[in-house]
């Protein structure tokens, strides 16, 4: 991650998958073009880059000029657009192609066929590396397009942030969601991982996503989720991750404006882990540690007893179910401690003694992420 001003910037595109695109926009055009001579026309500043690297790729002959137009202000894309270098050639009967470094709203392709219109060419092409189909507002067509991009602010490759960035070989895109705590809660059965989700959640102000509770709202409520993973349930089939793991987004989305979560039941495998990885990434957030409550299995098999008593689950009354379930958690939490200890993210509690005892121990962990 890189810090511009004061905005914060993740890696998002690598310099293979531009120069890539960039094969990809020049075979299409030598294709379309044949041996016609265009006129390329590059917009300033932003295509500087975009326009120097097409062109040594361009293997026939072609002429380049460059207009100026300036449409943005900080990070955001105005529709008053303002002409500061024109064209000073004639361009009569020519083709020309545009190559702009990222079409968004598409405000500068109105003023673009505007000069155009008066330079009476004999055909206009647009072709942009980056586009930003969310975000268009136009209906003029895009001939050429490197590849389409989520709405965010991007920076590298000619783009830039108030005059810096421009430079990096590399394409940036904004992080917009830089303080959330996130936290994946582990213990084996009886160790109070529930209890002590309520207290954290209440303390740290974050959203408690227990994967239990949220299975039983999607089947309760038939959603297409919940009915998608019954259709497995009810076949005996293990719920595929997708499906949970787009049952937490949906749960993600819900509380946008978090301060972060407390995952519950999920990750199981490092394929869940991973997954769960790639989806607060896309939140531009991350697991902050894997905190798990660790208790003797003694303890646990005492615990659950009594609690058994209360409870009405049969899974908590028969010693030899509880020895079964806690021998199942460690073979999988095994598994993911080796994945959170690679990051540095995995934190072992002592999870025997008085509930504020243990709530002040995580509150330790918790404070220092």
């Amino acid at each position: 991650m890189i810090q511009i001003h004061d905005k914060y910037f993740k890696p998002f595109i690598s310099a293979e998958k531009i120069n890539d695109a960039l094969d990809k926009m020049v075979a299409n055009l030598v294709a379309d073009l044949k041996d016609e001579v265009p006129v390329f026309v590059g917009i300033l500043n932003g295509s500087f880059m975009l326009v120097s690297d097409f062109v040594k790729k361009y293997p026939k002959p072609c002429e380049v000029t460059f207009i100026k137009l300036a449409s943005y202000e900080g990070v955001k894309s105005t529709e008053d657009i303002q002409r500061l270098i024109g064209l000073t050639q004639d361009l009569t009967g020519r083709t020309v192609v545009i190559l702009e470094d990222i079409i968004d709203t598409g405000n500068t392709l109105s003023e673009i066929h505007r000069i155009f219109k008066n330079e009476k060419v004999k055909d206009l092409k647009i072709a942009t590396l980056f586009h930003k189909p969310e975000a268009y507002k136009k209906d003029y067509k895009l001939h050429y397009v490197g590849m389409e991009i989520a709405d965010k602010f991007i920076i590298g490759y000619g783009l830039d942030y108030n005059g810096l960035g421009r430079d990096l070989p590399e394409v940036y895109q904004i992080k917009t969601t830089q303080y959330m705590t996130n936290i994946v809660l582990f213990g084996p059965p009886g160790a109070g991982k529930g209890t002590q989700a309520n207290f954290l959640k209440e303390k740290y102000n974050l959203v408690h996503i227990s994967t239990g509770d949220v299975f039983r709202y999607n089947i309760k409520n038939e959603t297409a989720l919940g009915n998608l993973a019954k259709s497995y349930m009810d076949k005996g089939e293990l719920v595929p991750d997708q499906v949970t793991i787009d049952m937490l987004e949906a749960e993600v989305e819900k509380n946008a404006d978090a301060e972060g979560f407390i995952f519950d039941g999920f990750p199981r495998t490092n394929a869940q882990a991973d997954a769960l990885d790639k989806l607060m990434n896309t939140k531009d957030s991350q697991i902050n540690a894997m905190i798990a409550l660790e208790v003797e299995d003694e303890v646990l098999v005492t615990r659950l007893i009594e609690r058994g008593k209360t409870s009405g689950r049969p899974d908590d009354a028969d010693e030899s179910i509880i020895r079964n379930r806690i021998k199942e958690y460690y073979s999988k939490t095994a598994i993911l401690k080796e994945y959170y200890n690679a990051q540095n993210k995995y934190f072992g509690v002592d999870g025997i003694g008085s509930i504020e005892d243990i709530t002040k121990r995580l509150s330790v962990v918790i404070d220092k992420l």
